[in-house]
């Protein structure tokens, strides 16, 4: 039988997702155009992971069944990977082109408390995750992604209570800075992975990442417990996340939610969002490295929910690259430290262009609602952070409109610790801001373009 070649690329198309998903309705009424990005396009074939062997019975491990699946399904040219019901204990899951993993309702992925199974042979620890320089990657369904991340991180003393202490040190551990610090080093059950707890604090790693990729998608599933940050799309092009649950213990050390780095063409919209870091934050590299990566543009972030996090909408601490052409609509915020976010230090700033936020409404804000912040200093758990000598790289945060932002009890409203040379022309319109101690903070020179703005209190 003949097929006419209309016939059969309406079968190749039918064989695909539509290009843009279900991400058009998101960009309507937008205050200027921005580029929305273009769904991966998947093949309809579909393989279980229980024909490669996989068990989900939470003891065996799946690490090579995940291997073999994704390997079957790249023969093929791509497709689905469905894991079903069931707690899917693994190593590291490196995705390839033209690849969906789909999590059913009651699947849960959980990442080996074994960290060795991380570490690569260049002595670095893999994602639990990760894609690097592929297109068309995604992740769908309803199910969480566990990074186990408590085998990982450090711990505060004066984060936790006496019985979350307790439970720590059930697992073994070791105490360190006079009893104030807890390191998951010379565990009970699993080994050590670097010869002292400082080395292998370092060697924590994100739960998922995609390094120099295109047409990413993550959707529906649920992404808690990272060893560090949750997910991270790094220096990409085309990615929606759309729908997803990020969440893990707010005295999580680094627990950043959703980081975008030095990527392009992005969307994330109707997220919820409870970390121990900042919950959506934009960053562009430090320095010269930073620099050349590029910018994080075209950005539009839209009807999230951040609780718990340092920020909820974060620029910085790194953004050399800088940050061009980001619309932040009708979020909210409900329980953070601080509201909206800007912060960076000479050496890893750069310049912010035609940042758009509007329709924010935040509450029980601990600290303050807006903050600009240009003498940031990142500390590590454990050790004595300093600020880099430096006239190189120096943030310049600029070209912000901040408008119809409602915030109730907020400890301060507006601060800037910083220069009129790094924060200047900043936009605040039709806003009201209630706070419970301190309406502003402003540095000497500060000037900030006000119009009907309320700061209010007590």
């Amino acid at each position: 039988m003949k097929y006419s070649k209309l016939a059969i690329a309406l079968c190749l198309l039918a064989a695909l997702p539509a290009r843009g998903g279900d991400y058009a309705r998101h960009y309507q009424n937008l205050p200027f155009a921005l580029s929305e990005p273009q769904a991966p396009q998947i093949p309809s074939t579909e393989l279980l992971l229980t024909d490669f062997g996989g068990v989900g019975d939470g003891v065996t491990l799946n690490t090579e069944a995940f291997g073999k699946a994704v390997a079957a399904l790249e023969k093929k040219g791509g497709g689905r990977l469905t894991v079903p019901a069931g707690i899917w204990l693994t190593g590291p899951i490196v995705l390839k082109d033209r690849i969906d993993l789909h999590l059913e309702r009651n699947a849960i992925i959980l990442m080996s408390p074994d960290k060795s199974l991380f570490i690569r042979s260049d002595g670095k620890a893999a994602p639990g995750i990760s894609a690097s320089k592929r297109k068309d990657v995604s992740i769908s369904g309803e199910g969480i992604i566990d990074g186990n991340g408590e085998w990982w991180r450090a711990v505060k003393r004066g984060k936790l209570s006496d019985v979350e202490w307790t439970d720590f040190h059930r697992m073994g551990g070791t105490d360190a800075e006079g009893g104030t610090l807890w390191y998951p080093f010379n565990l009970k059950h699993y080994p050590n992975v670097a010869p002292d707890y400082k080395s292998q604090e370092k060697l924590r790693t994100h739960l998922i990442r995609f390094t120099d990729c295109e047409r990413v998608s993550v959707s529906g599933v649920t992404i808690q417990n990272a060893p560090k940050f949750h997910l991270v799309p790094q220096r990409c092009r085309q990615v929606a996340i759309v729908g997803v649950t990020v969440r893990c213990p707010w005295n999580a050390q680094n627990g950043d939610g959703i980081d975008l780095m030095n990527s392009s063409d992005v969307l994330v919209a109707d997220c919820k969002v409870d970390v121990g870091d900042d919950g959506i934050c934009l960053k562009a590299g430090g320095g010269a490295a930073g620099f050349k990566d590029g910018p994080v543009a075209r950005v539009l972030v839209r009807g999230n929910t951040v609780f718990r996090a340092h920020g909820g909408f974060v620029i910085g601490s790194e953004f050399s690259g800088g940050i061009q052409d980001v619309i932040v609509l009708d979020n909210v915020f409900s329980g953070t430290d601080t509201g909206l976010r800007f912060k960076s230090a000479p050496g890893r700033g750069g310049r912010t262009e035609r940042i758009l936020i509007d329709g924010t409404v935040m509450s029980d804000i601990r600290d303050q609602a807006i903050v600009f912040e240009t003498g940031y200093v990142n500390v590590a758990v454990g050790e004595q952070g300093r600020m880099e000598q430096t006239t190189e790289f120096m943030p310049e945060f600029r070209d912000i409109s901040i408008s119809n932002l409602v915030c109730r009890d907020a400890r301060i409203g507006i601060s800037v610790n910083s220069t009129p040379q790094m924060v200047h022309d900043i936009f605040l319109k039709d806003c009201i801001i209630f706070c419970s101690e301190q309406l502003s903070s402003l540095s000497e020179g500060i000037e900030l373009s006000m119009e009907n703005v309320r700061l209010l209190g007590y």
